[in-house]
């Protein structure tokens, strides 16, 4: 059986034989949702690369005690994917952020993009944003995995430029395009962002600007996904060709 993950801040380095506190929110999922036990397998991150091993040594009222018996700091991987996801309409989005994140992306960053039907405005933004690490989070626990998924601040196409700068190679999902993504080089390291647009498809604007500005347009064949498939369909090609899975 694999043990079940939950989130920890550690003020100090988990040492084998020691033991700490699990309270809050993640106490209370664990106790009340999961039904763990005393002498139950257990795991703990805190999202940037730790991972501790243990057994539930004890549960005192609403807290959870975790005997240490492994601790490790896990690497962030070679390659860094980032999933530029644009905001769409009903759960879509979210839908392919929670997919993202258990396929393994580093980063999510919201794009409004001309097309999309969703907007964060004002105050929207910052919800948005708090609901979208909550679901990226949720999702890095339920794959298991140490590096949690930071969301960046949302962008405009207007920030496409300083994005695509950013980054080592920019692939754009493109219906489009005239080269599938097998036919664009992977590299095996480095940071990799992927474009996905919303229901009604990138514009051509945006089209031209990302490609002006040094992404590559591909396509993944002759099926049109939705917004909420298309991203998950291109990083599991990735990671094939980037070699991550072999």
């Amino acid at each position: 059986m694999v043990e079940p993950m939950f989130h920890r801040v550690f003020d100090e380095p988990a040492v084998v034989g020691s033991a700490f506190e699990i309270s809050g929110a993640e106490a209370k999922h664990a106790i009340s949702v999961k039904r763990m036990r005393v002498g139950e397998a257990i795991q703990v991150t805190d999202g940037a690369g730790v991972r501790v091993r243990g057994a539930v040594d004890a549960i005192n009222g609403n807290k959870l005690v975790v005997r240490v018996s492994e601790s490790v700091h896990e690497p962030a991987p070679a390659l860094q994917l980032t999933l530029v996801q644009a905001l769409a309409k009903g759960d879509r989005d979210e839908l392919a952020i929670q997919a993202a994140t258990e396929l393994g992306v580093f980063e999510v960053t919201p794009w409004q993009a001309d097309r999309s039907i969703s907007r964060w405005i004002g105050l929207k933004e910052d919800k948005g944003v708090e609901r979208w690490q909550t679901i990226v989070s949720e999702a890095a626990k339920q794959s298991l995995r140490s590096w949690v998924p930071v969301v960046t601040a949302p962008i405009e196409s207007s920030g496409l430029q300083a994005l695509i700068d950013s980054f080592d190679l920019v692939l754009v999902l493109d219906p489009t395009a005239t080269s599938g993504i097998a036919s664009t080089e992977i590299p095996k390291s480095g940071r990799v962002a992927l474009i996905v647009g919303p229901e009604g498809g990138i514009s051509e604007d945006e089209l031209k600007q990302a490609e002006q500005f040094g992404a590559v347009r591909v396509h993944l064949g002759e099926p049109i996904l939705r917004t909420s498939t298309a991203g998950v369909a291109a990083i599991s090609a990735i990671l094939t060709l980037s070699g991550q899975w072999s």
